[in-house]
C-alpha cells in the first residue's frame, strides 16, 4: 500500500487536474465513495441519523457531497458547519436545495450542536483532513472536545481532524476515529504512532486517480500481499545448501542467550546451515540448548572475543552466504576491533552482512565508519542505537522517525531498519517501507535478536538485504500478532519468537 504526504498528494492531484479532471469531478467522486463506504460499513443508513462535520477547504466539500448521496440513500443527514462557506459553494447550495438540515456555528459551539450531536447515530468529520496548517481552536476545538465524550461511530474524511499527514503527530483537541475514510492514497500520518492511535481502520477509497501515479511514491506500508509476494520459493528437491549458510558472530560471557536467540531467528526463518562464531561459554550454552547450530570457536579474552578471531572469522567468510555480526558481543576493546576489522576487509565485500546490538555501537566509536565499510549491510538499530550513530538523541529519532531512517540511508548508503512500533526500513535510494504492526509483546528483551537473525536467514537465501529487511520485519511483526490473540499483550519469550516467525510464515504461504 502506497502511503502519501500531504504535499505528495496535492502534486498527485494537481497532474491529475492537468490530465483533464475537473476539482469539481473529483469532489463528487471522492464524496460519492466515502457515502458509499458509511453505508456498507453500516449495512444500511435508511432512517439512521448522520452528523457531517463540515470545514472550509476541500475536505468539507467532500463532506457535503457525502451528506447529499447520504441523504439520497435515505438517511437522516444534519450538515453542522463549523466555518463560513461560501453562498456560491455549488456543493453547500445542492445540500440545501435538498432540503439537508444545515447549522453554521458561530464563535462557538450552538445549543443547536449539542441536540445534534445527541441524536445523531453516525457522525462523519469532513473538517480539515490534510489541510490542517495550525493547532486547533476556537468552535473546532470546542467540537473535538465534545466529540470525545460522544458515542456514535466517527468516521473521518481521508484523515482525523487533528492528525498530520506526515508525521503522524496529534493536536491535544483531536478526537479518535472509528474508521479514516482516506482518499486515493492512504497517508503515512495513519500509519505511525501517534496518528495510527487515533485513525481507527483505515480504507483507502478509489476516487479516479490513475493508478500509474504511484509509481513515483516512495513509501510503502507493509501488507500481506507484500510480505507474500517476498517469500522465497522452497523447492521439494533441495537440501540445506539450497537455502543459504549463515554466519553469526554473536554472544559473550554476559550474553550468552543473543547468539542462541539469532541463531532460532535463522533457522525459524529458513536457512539451511547456521554456524555461531563464539567464545566457549557461549558455544556451551548454544550447544545445550539448539543443537541444530554448528560452530566456529573463537578465543576469547575476560568473557568477550579477543581481537585475533578477526582474521579466523575472514578466513571463514568464502562459505557462507550471509553473516551477522553484533547481539551479545559487548563492548570489550578488543571485540570492537574484531568488528571494524571485519567490515573493512575485503572478505565481506561479495556478501550481505546485518548489524546490529553491539555492531553498531562500535560503529558509533569509529568516526567515519560509513565511508569504510565494504560490505552491503542492513543496519538495525532502535532509537538510543540510531541516536549514538548520528550523535543525537533517542527523543529527535523519535520525533521524525520516517526522516529520520531516510537520513541515515542515503547517507550511509546502507539499509536502516529503524525498530520501535511501526518500524521504518529505508534504503539509500529514498524508498522506505512502514510495518504495520505496534505490539507490546516484542517490547522484552531478545526479541531483536531473534529479528536480526531471521533477516540474515532470509538474505542467506539469496533476498537482497531491503526485502530481507522488509519481510524480516513483517514476519516478526505477523508472528506477536498471531500470539497475541492466544496469550494477550504480554508473555511472549524471545525463544518462542522463532516458531512463532515459522508459524508465520506459514500463514502466509497458505493465504490464510
Amino acid at each position: 500500500m502506497k502511503l502519501v504526504t500531504a504535499g505528495e498528494m496535492r502534486a498527485l492531484e494537481a497532474q491529475t487536474f492537468a490530465a483533464g479532471t475537473t476539482q469539481a469531478a473529483l469532489m463528487e467522486t471522492a464524496g460519492r465513495a466515502v457515502a458509499v463506504a458509511v453505508a456498507e460499513r453500516l449495512g444500511a443508513v435508511r432512517a439512521r441519523r448522520i452528523l457531517v462535520l463540515v470545514g472550509p477547504g476541500n475536505n468539507g466539500g467532500d463532506g457535503l457531497v457525502a451528506a447529499r448521496h447520504l441523504h439520497g440513500f435515505g438517511a437522516e443527514v444534519v450538515v453542522y458547519l463549523l466555518t463560513r462557506r461560501n453562498d456560491d459553494d455549488s456543493n453547500l447550495q445542492a445540500v440545501r436545495q435538498l432540503g439537508i438540515e444545515t447549522l453554521e456555528a458561530s464563535s462557538d459551539v450552538t445549543p443547536a450542536f449539542d441536540e445534534a450531536l445527541a441524536r445523531a447515530d453516525v457522525v462523519i468529520d469532513a473538517v480539515l483532513g490534510t489541510g490542517r496548517q495550525r493547532p486547533l481552536e476556537g468552535v473546532i476545538a470546542s467540537v473535538f472536545e465534545k466529540l470525545k465524550a460522544q458515542q456514535a461511530p466517527l468516521f473521518a474524511v481521508d484523515l482525523p481532524t487533528g492528525v498530520d499527514a506526515d508525521s503522524g503527530a496529534v493536536d491535544p483537541h483531536a478526537a479518535s476515529a472509528d474508521m479514516t475514510l482516506t482518499l486515493g492514497f492512504s497517508k503515512i500520518g495513519l500509519h505511525v504512532l501517534p496518528g495510527a492511535a487515533y485513525a481507527g481502520e483505515v480504507k483507502v477509497l478509489d476516487i479516479g486517480l490513475d493508478p500509474e501515479l504511484g509509481e513515483t511514491v516512495t513509501t510503502e506500508l507493509l501488507t500481506r500481499d507484500w510480505a507474500q509476494a517476498a517469500l522465497p520459493e522452497r523447492p521439494a528437491e533441495s537440501n540445506k545448501g539450497t537455502y543459504g549458510r549463515v554466519l553469526i558472530v554473536a554472544g559473550s560471557a554476559s550474553y550468552t542467550g543473543a547468539a542462541v536467540l539469532s541463531a532460532l531467528g535463522a533457522l525459524r526463518a529458513g536457512a539451511g546451515l547456521v554456524t555461531i562464531a563464539a567464545i566457549a561459554p557461549v558455544r556451551a550454552a548454544a550447544g545445550a540448548l539448539l543443537p541444530e547450530a554448528t560452530f566456529l570457536p573463537l578465543p576469547e579474552r575476560e568473557g568477550a572475543i579477543d581481537e585475533a578471531a578477526g582474521d579466523l572469522i575472514a578466513r571463514a567468510l568464502p562459505a557462507y552466504d550471509a553473516l551477522l555480526i553484533g547481539p551479545g558481543l559487548g563492548q570489550a576493546p578488543g571485540t570492537q576491533a574484531v568488528v571494524r576489522g571485519l567490515l573493512t576487509s575485503p572478505a565481506v565485500e561479495p556478501m550481505p552482512v546485518v548489524l546490529d546490538a553491539d555492531a553498531l555501537n562500535a560503529l558509533a566509536r569509529q568516526p567515519g565508519w560509513q565511508d569504510e565499510i565494504r560490505c552491503r549491510a542492513v543496519l538495525t538499530p532502535h532509537p538510543g542505537e540510531l541516536a549514538r550513530l548520528m550523535h543525537s538523541s533517542a527523543a529527535e529519532v523519535q520525533k521524525e522517525r520516517l526522516a529520520m531512517a531516510r537520513r541515515c540511508a542515503a547517507e550511509w548508503r546502507q539499509t536502516v531498519i529503524l525498530k520501535g512500533a511501526h518500524t521504518v526500513i529505508a534504503h539509500p535510494d529514498g524508498q522506505a517501507l512502514i510495518s504495520p504492526f505496534a505490539n507490546a509483546l516484542l517490547a522484552t528483551a531478545g526479541t531483536g535478536d531473534v529479528l536480526a537473525g531471521a533477516i540474515s536467514g532470509l538474505m542467506g537465501q539469496g533476498i537482497d538485504p531491503f526485502s530481507a529487511a522488509g519481510l524480516g520485519v513483517y514476519l516478526h511483526g505477523a508472528a506477536a500478532e498471531q500470539y497475541s490473540e492466544d496469550y494477550g499483550p504480554s508473555g511472549l519469550l524471545a525463544s518462542e519468537l522463532g516458531a512463532a516467525i515459522a508459524r508465520a510464515a506459514a500463514r502466509l504461504r497458505r493465504g490464510d
